[in-house]
């Protein structure tokens, strides 16, 4: 940032240029790109003490990531060293503290700071934020990166409140409850509970999993790095990069299935199929656990032992919807009564539609869960929402992906959001940017026309919908397709303005 503008908002009574809210993978990628174009003028606003984001909340057992680690990570910041081909959440939240420790980035994060309310003024043209104990920061630009899984889903079941034993959702594991020899539920059958549903069947009494539909599941294909990889990775760079490369391009291939290739859909499916085939041994249970819906129509999962763990004598799959909890237990629908001492609800997070999302006011004072909530979720390119000026996300509506790595997808919005901020820098005093509305209902309007054509349109009810039936969480396109849809800013996209004091 150039002294003149330091002075501008120093004049203004704006403490920072930028403002992002989250220390999880996006505000540390956002951090680390600002840093890298010159930008000091920022801070990061981290509700807890610790950063991490998901990785930092999630640690049930057998939390690990269902993308490769070497894509899984930050292609600025390779690590040689992961002990798998898939990162456990243990190492992952390790590589991100080691990421902020090595590059100085520390000094740039509030902890302990949970910004209640994001307010755009629009006379100042900066936003407000008010944190948990009422104070206010000031910011020119707002990046928001509170993550995609950031917001737990609780069913409201009936009786919740009555079961006297130990009820908590996955995101909020609770230690202090020991599972050994108890008679444990898991409410879900997602890409949690396939996680969790092996490692706790080998401690427990009864393992009671209630599924309300099935999901596809293909081979993880898991296994530890050798010490010669590892040392190899360090020795040549190039290598590990060649490899990220390589997984890279197979999950865009694994992709094109999504999008409407039907012989890529049949050889996945039949892959799921066999899989099931062979790993589950009771007829009646593999018929339980046979999806209905179209391979990626919900998030396709990864397992190599969840399917094993049906077989064994202490695990129930129970597809009966639940009727209510009681105090000692689950009832379902036909009226069977389950008693269990604790209750996991593996039941995912707020994906589309904007319950507990932050408040965010934006030009007139309107908020954005409202918006949201009237409109559906929408934003030009992932990435800016009309009437939030100066503002941007980091996996933003509609920029989600199906079959690879979401830190590439925040990878390719920063330097989208980087030349946005670079145009905000040559405004005046006072002015500020906003998309115009045309081209974002356009932009959203051929979103939804693309998603027509997808698996995702295959007609499942899916945690990818919003309450209107509209998908406002894929990108209807390769991650490839996606970043040279953000390599150029559009400064005619755009319209600049003045509030009305400026």
């Amino acid at each position: 940032m150039s002294e003149s503008v330091a002075e501008t908002l120093e004049t203004a009574g704006i403490e920072h240029e930028a403002g992002i809210i989250g220390a999880g993978f996006g505000g540390i990628i956002a951090a680390l790109e600002l840093r890298r174009s010159g930008r000091t003028s920022f801070a990061i606003f981290e509700r807890s003490e610790e950063l991490g984001g998901v990785w930092r909340d999630n640690i049930y057992p057998g939390c690990a990531c269902d993308v490769s680690s070497h894509l899984y990570s930050i292609e600025s910041q390779p690590n040689p060293g992961w002990a798998s081909l898939f990162s456990s959440q243990a190492e992952i939240l390790q590589y991100l503290k080691d990421v902020v420790t090595r590059n100085g980035l520390s000094r740039y994060i509030r902890y302990g700071t949970s910004i209640e309310e994001a307010r755009f003024i629009e006379s100042e043209g900066c936003w407000q934020l008010t944190d948990q104990n009422g104070r206010k920061h000031r910011v020119r630009a707002l990046i928001l990166a509170i993550g995609a899984y950031s917001r737990p889903a609780m069913p409201s079941i009936p009786g919740r409140e009555t079961f006297t034993g130990a009820l908590f959702h996955s995101s909020r594991w609770n230690n202090a409850v020991s599972l050994e020899n108890k008679r444990v539920a898991v409410v879900g059958a997602g890409a949690s509970a396939i996680q969790i549903v092996p490692k706790v069947a080998a401690k427990v009494a009864r393992l009671e999993v209630f599924q309300r539909s099935p999901g596809w599941l293909l081979p993880r294909g898991d296994r530890r790095n050798t010490a010669f990889e590892r040392w190899l990775f360090r020795r040549v760079p190039l290598l590990q990069k060649l490899v990220r490369e390589g997984l890279f391009w197979f999950m865009e291939l694994i992709g094109l299935a999504f999008l409407g290739n039907k012989f890529l859909q049949w050889i996945l499916t039949r892959v799921a199929l066999r899989k099931l085939a062979r790993e589950v041994s009771d007829p009646e249970v593999r018929k339980r656990l046979t999806p209905t819906y179209k391979l990626g129509c919900k998030r396709v999962l990864f397992s190599d032992d969840y399917y094993a763990a049906f077989n064994r004598p202490n695990v129930e799959l129970i597809t009966a919807p639940i009727r209510e909890i009681v105090s000692d237990g689950i009832v379902t629908a036909e009226g069977k009564h389950y008693a269990v001492d604790a209750i996991v609800m593996a039941t995912g997070f707020f994906l589309a539609d904007p319950n507990d999302y932050m408040r965010v006011a934006g030009r007139n004072g309107r908020l954005l869960k409202e918006l949201w909530e009237a409109e559906s979720a929408q934003a030009y390119r992932g990435v800016h929402a009309f009437g939030f000026p100066n503002m941007a996300f980091l996996m933003g509506p509609n920029s989600g992906l199906g079959h690879s790595s979401l830190v590439r997808v925040m990878e390719s919005q920063m330097p989208y959001i980087l030349q946005w901020l670079e145009r905000l820098e040559r405004t005046g005093s006072g002015e500020f940017i906003d998309v115009r509305e045309a081209v974002q209902r356009r932009y959203n309007a051929e979103i939804q026309r693309r998603l027509a054509g997808t698996v995702w349109a295959a007609g499942c009810t899916s945690p990818l919908l919003d309450r209107h039936g509209r998908n406002t969480t894929i990108y209807p396109g390769l991650s490839s397709e996606y970043r040279r849809a953000t390599a150029h800013f559009e400064a005619g996209d755009y319209v600049v303005m003045r509030g009305e004091s400026g």
